[in-house]
């Protein structure tokens, strides 16, 4: 469905609240067309976003163990990703 989110079950160490929010997002985003928020669409999207990321977090608490790690790195994990996030922390 949505490229950028990335299988968050079975990593090492186990995905991190910051990163279930982050994957949902990226669904709501995708399933609601929304980029950018306005007055008109800030709490529909925030309410979907909380909702998205709390049923991911009880889904990834209820199943099994993978027996092998997902393919691909969550954003949050990637270097240059945390760069990018830094920078902008770092800016006045």
């Amino acid at each position: 469905m949505c490229r950028n989110i990335t299988t968050l079950r079975g990593l090492e160490p186990s995905a991190t609240p910051e990163e279930v929010e982050a994957a949902a997002r990226q669904y709501v985003r995708k399933v609601s067309g929304v980029q950018s928020l306005s007055d008109a669409t800030r709490e529909a999207f925030e309410t979907a976003v909380a909702e998205v990321t709390e049923t991911t977090t009880r889904l990834l608490a209820a199943l099994p163990p993978r027996r092998q790690p997902p393919a691909t790195v969550p954003p949050l994990r990637r270097p240059e990703v945390q760069a990018r996030i830094a920078a902008r922390a770092a800016k006045p």
